[in-house]
């Protein structure tokens, strides 16, 4: 079982005091959403999980090897992220794009193959966008770009799926979809972690919740300990109001 850990992990937020030190372990088959308020420090979280930013304090590992030890190139297999938002650095199709994914394990100056687009291919029928494949990403609304980029992360194929917002842009139809692929990756091993503006989409489908305050406060667990009114109301300053629907909380907000 792979497991990517903080010890004492203290992420860096400009102008605000350290937070309370994390001591996470994201485990094979797991799936955890990270909920809390605007401004909290979720995305900053993930991008420091990701390795694109340095922690105020603390260490990551890998299978308790620190991760400030490993070459880009193999965290990168296996570790992915999605973005919240993305920019197009230059006009690349969604295919091209998809095969990103294989770029980790590429050797240097080798070209994708007939299996990486195989892999690619079948990443994008799951996220429903093969047809869309010789489309400019350009041309794209922002639910099939989304798409797209977890297609692209699909096709990395690292063992840890680090996501920010993944429903982000999405109909309900495909915010199922992609909370199904999800869990069915957990299922087939992987570690996902993600962070939900959507207390439902947390309820439904994730097994680990962590919670981020404001001041830095957090506290983590399994979901059915973590999504309780009074620790969310807390949380976003919200009363709410609890029904049951096919056997998990729904929450909605209470009027003011």
């Amino acid at each position: 079982m792979q497991t990517l850990s903080t010890r004492e992990l203290v992420i860096d937020i400009p102008g605000r005091a350290d937070g309370y030190p994390l001591d996470l372990a994201i485990k094979s088959g797991q799936v955890w959403g990270v909920l809390g308020p605007n401004g909290a420090g979720k995305t900053t979280l993930l991008h420091t999980l990701a390795g694109l930013r340095s922690p105020r304090a603390g260490a990551l590992f890998l299978n308790d090897v620190p991760t400030a030890k490993l070459k880009r190139r193999a965290l990168s297999q296996q570790l992915g992220l999605v973005f919240q938002d993305r920019q197009d650095g230059f006009p690349a199709t969604v295919l091209e794009t998809a095969l990103i994914g294989r770029h980790p394990w590429l050797a240097p100056w080798q070209m994708e193959g007939a299996d990486d687009l195989a892999m690619a291919e079948r990443s994008l029928e799951a996220l429903d966008v093969l047809h869309l494949k010789n489309r400019l990403v350009s041309t794209l609304s922002g639910g099939e770009r989304q798409r797209v980029a977890i297609a692209t992360l699909m096709t990395q194929s690292p063992h840890t799926w680090l996501l920010d917002e993944p429903t982000n842009h999405l109909d309900l139809h495909h915010q199922v979809a992609v909370m199904k692929l999800l869990t069915d990756r957990a299922a087939a091993g992987n570690a996902i972690f993600m962070c939900l503006h959507d207390l439902n989409l947390a309820a439904r489908w994730c097994d680990h919740i962590l919670l981020m305050y404001p001041n830095g406060e957090t506290c983590w667990g399994p979901a059915e300990k973590m999504l309780v009114p009074n620790a969310l109301e807390r949380l976003y300053n919200q009363q709410l109001a609890t029904v049951e629907v096919d056997g998990a909380p729904f929450f909605v907000p209470k009027r003011v």
